[in-house]
């Protein structure tokens, strides 16, 4: 059995979740107050941070690390690419999202304000508008099936309005692309209490 500690309005525990309840398999979650964290996590992960996934001896953390291993261990629905090639964009496409968008949530995260706060909600609002002609096109990132790269973004997606980022005419289609991720059950399934209320 998975165990999986996850802060309840943390974005990168958030994906985890998503991807165990597109798994449909059986897991448990550990909700962690990321302001007043258990003193196992420490040990868990040298940085102290959520989420952490437990399976048996292996213990993981890293988001995106947790879940490849996930997708790897229940192939069905396969959320990576099956094709070496495919599946080596989808990873830079993790890494670009990493640097150019998460890097910016995570300070957002971290309670940043003012010009710092600001900088980083206008870099999030020009990144999100460079990719929204994809979806004027295709349905999810990698056409029309959904994928790891779907899973990836949707917990900065539904935290727009939470992090004060002012959405602009261009970003239109990245919208309606997530309406189509927020309708899936399950992304319905994973939110938690304090992520239904972040959007009213």
């Amino acid at each position: 059995m998975m165990t999986l500690y996850s802060g309840t309005s943390c974005p990168f525990s958030h994906r985890c979740r998503i991807v165990l309840f597109e798994k449909g398999m059986d897991f448990t979650i550990v909700d962690v107050d990321v302001h007043n964290k258990p003193e196992d996590l420490a040990v868990m992960n040298p940085y102290n941070e959520v989420p952490v996934l437990v399976e048996r001896d292996l213990v993981l953390y890293e988001s995106n690390i947790i879940n490849e291993y996930i997708d790897e261990r229940f192939p069905h629905p396969q959320l990576m690419p099956a094709d070496p090639i495919m599946r080596a964009r989808a990873r830079l496409f993790l890494f670009n999202f990493e640097r150019e968008l998460f890097a910016h949530v995570r300070t957002l995260e971290q309670g940043a304000t003012g010009k710092a706060a600001e900088k980083c909600r206008t870099t999030i609002r020009d990144n999100l508008g460079q990719i929204a002609p994809l979806f004027a096109k295709q349905k999810f990132i990698l056409g029309e099936e959904f994928s790891m790269l779907d899973v990836a973004l949707a917990p900065l997606l539904w935290r727009l309005d939470h992090y004060g980022v002012e959405v602009s005419k261009p970003m239109a289609p990245v919208l309606k692309y997530a309406e189509r991720i927020f309708s899936r059950q399950p992304f319905i399934d994973s939110l938690t209490p304090n992520e239904k209320a972040m959007r009213k």
